[in-house]
């Protein structure tokens, strides 16, 4: 059990929840999150590692049904549980990097430039941001990227020269990763995209996140969240 740090508002149905304690985990992964007492409902909610440091863990969520509802009435001080880090992310990366992120998928790519900028290996972070009304978060990811570009209404994927960068890591609606994988002309560019799926356990036992791949089915919590762009079969 942790003590929350806050759990703000930062939008309509957009909260920043940061939470006390030292806890592992790499760009991309994920924890599930439980911070009700009642039996129902009975399983935590996966949320992306939005941030990370020695004291604190942070995570941005939308409020989407009953378990987002009962973590976003929760205040500084209140209990939490959660359980992770869970699944493979991004990958080592190297030269010219581009972050695409599609609404709530921004969740899992702040964490991931604060890493990139910092190694000697990246030349360039970019970061792309699409948001269907207001954009957010806006002052966190400028500290984070060299280049920060925003879309509000559009098609973010439109704005990005794919085959002008080495690697491309993405989050966000799948009709925007898929646009985002046929882009690609150069061998050279290497695009990992992180699924959005729902699950039940975190742990591959449940089955509920299955994925279609050109090797199988496989699971999202397990097998991914992170998966190499050409590998994921869409619909």
């Amino acid at each position: 059990m942790a003590k929350i740090i806050l759990n703000d508002q930062i939008d309509s149905d957009i909260y920043y929840l940061k939470i006390a304690g030292k806890y592992k985990g790499s760009v991309g992964q994920f924890y599930m999150l439980r911070g009700w007492n009642s039996y129902h409902p009975v399983l935590g909610r996966p949320f992306s590692i939005f941030d990370l440091d020695n004291k604190s863990i942070s995570f941005i969520y939308k409020t989407v049904g009953e378990g987002s509802n009962l973590l976003s009435k929760l205040k500084e001080n209140d209990n939490i549980e959660l359980f992770g880090p869970y699944g493979r992310g991004f990958p080592q990366a190297k030269g010219k990097v581009a972050l695409i992120g599609g609404g709530m998928g921004l969740a899992s790519l702040y964490f991931t430039a604060r890493e990139l900028k910092v190694q000697s290996s990246i030349e360039m972070v970019h970061i792309y941001l699409g948001f269907k009304e207001r954009a957010i978060l806006v002052d966190l990811f400028e500290k984070v990227s060299h280049k920060l570009i925003i879309d509000i209404g559009g098609f973010i994927s439109q704005k990005v020269n794919i085959n002008s960068y080495d690697y491309i890591f993405a989050c966000g609606p799948e009709d925007m990763m898929k646009a985002i994988v046929r882009q690609k002309r150069s061998e050279k560019t290497k695009i990992f995209i992180s699924l959005e799926r729902r699950m039940g356990c975190g742990l591959g036992a449940c089955l509920s996140c299955s994925c279609k791949t050109r090797e199988g089915n496989k699971l999202t919590c397990k097998d991914g969240p992170v998966f190499p762009g050409e590998d994921i079969c869409f619909e």
